[in-house]
């Protein structure tokens, strides 16, 4: 297991003017491999592999020799930023995604990031010292964690804004993480189905229910930018006013981005700590296809795709389950959601259920909101996929007696 720590740096002005000189580098070793890669598709319809770029790096650097300036780890590391680039981009398209871009040159007013992989940096007495050819200015940072006795595997370094780096900058620290304790099945089961307005809808093997609503403190920070960028757009660019409002813009944005991932944080690990259960399943969310685009208009629209998409309120919050699980020796296991909120638990009917409806009402007299419902159809269909027939009666027997405890008289399930 990988994890990355991020820590911000404070570099002096000659430090920035070398990160700078070796971005520049950086950046020309992927513009001039990305145009080596469009004119052997386009002249023989041959794909450039990572492999005989990287071979030709020595060569560059005698042609160039001011290359040398950059430690070789880290162009090695632009040209596997670059493939993993063309990689993602073809993955997207193999599932359909129409929309997505191939890579595309990186213009010189942007601060490229410098990875330094599995060396070139040293950790040692609270600092860390990365390597360059530049001039004579030292790359050092202080730094509070300490790294020395872990198996880092690489560092970057990034500004949060990189154009014409004004934002802060700071490394990230990939390394080794051995959990102390391994995963095992421990027979008790935890379903989570992951909303908008309830971030988490969640039923155990007892058959009792968690839920938690979204903490929308975006709500309140959307009005306030909306209506900065409102008043910047009627000033001029690069003026005065317009610089201020832009600074304000980016400063709300930055807190709305860390409450949000705050609340995510901590949601999470109360979840992971808080259940006696070592296995957890969600739903393997599409969040990208989540967004509407036709049927609906306006605001209804516009909110639905804020809560969905620039928010990260879902798909980030199962990779923080996910990791903060598995540094306890547990498990977070997707399954397939499709129709797990349309279709009754009880009689397996499946019902039009659009957004605005939050209770399912089944002939079969079931009446259940439609995320628990959803949580309980992922808590069944992961263990009737995987043949966990005990559990299956088990969770079945609770659910049924906690729905008699409601008032509610069930039908029986039927396995499959």
């Amino acid at each position: 297991m990988q994890l990355t720590e991020k820590i911000k740096i404070h570099p002096t002005e000659e430090q920035v003017d070398v990160l700078w000189t070796t971005s520049n580098f950086c950046r020309l070793t992927y513009n001039f491999a990305l145009t080596e890669r469009q004119e052997a598709w386009k002249k023989e319809q041959r794909s450039v592999k990572y492999e005989e770029q990287q071979n030709k790096l020595p060569e560059m650097k005698e042609k160039f020799p001011q290359y040398k300036m950059v430690y070789s780890k880290v162009l090695q590391g632009t040209l596997k930023k670059l493939d993993a680039n063309y990689k993602s981009f073809f993955a997207l398209r193999k599932n359909g995604d129409t929309s997505a871009r191939p890579p595309a040159h990186r213009g010189k007013n942007y601060f490229f990031t410098i990875v330094y992989n599995q060396s070139g940096f040293k950790f040692k007495d609270g600092k860390i010292t990365f390597s360059h050819k530049v001039n004579e200015v030292p790359l050092s940072f202080e730094i509070e964690r300490d790294y020395e006795n872990k198996n880092v595997k690489q560092v970057e370094i990034f500004n949060s804004d990189p154009y014409k780096a004004r934002g802060d900058w700071y490394i990230s620290v990939t390394y080794e993480y051995e959990p102390e304790v391994q995963y095992h099945d421990n027979g008790l089961y935890q379903a989570i189905d992951a909303g908008v307005t309830k971030m988490v809808t969640a039923v155990n093997s007892q058959g009792k229910f968690f839920e938690a609503k979204t903490a929308r403190s975006d709500r309140y920070w959307n009005k306030k930018i909306d209506t900065a960028k409102s008043r910047r757009d009627h000033c001029k660019k690069g003026s005065k006013q317009w610089v201020r409002l832009n600074n304000n813009i980016k400063k709300m944005e930055r807190k709305r981005s860390n409450q949000n991932k705050d609340y995510q944080h901590k949601l999470s690990k109360k979840m992971v700590e808080n259940t006696r259960a070592n296995t957890i399943i969600v739903g393997d969310l599409k969040v990208k296809k989540m967004a509407k685009s036709k049927k609906l208009k306006g605001k209804r629209k516009k909110g639905l795709n804020r809560s969905t998409q620039n928010q990260g309120f879902l798909s980030r919050f199962i990779g923080f389950l996910t990791y903060k699980a598995e540094k306890v020796g547990k498990k977070v296991i997707k399954i397939d959601e499709s129709y797990t909120s349309k279709e009754c638990y009880v009689c397996k009917k499946r019902h039009k259920m659009p957004l605005y409806q939050r209770t399912m009402s089944c002939d079969c007299g079931n009446t259940i909101d439609r995320d628990r419902n959803s949580a309980i159809n992922i808590m069944e269909r992961f263990l009737l996929q995987n043949a966990l027939w005990t559990g299956y009666r088990y969770f079945a027997d609770n659910l049924r007696q906690t729905g008699l405890k409601m008032g509610i008289e069930f039908l029986e399930p039927i396995p499959g």
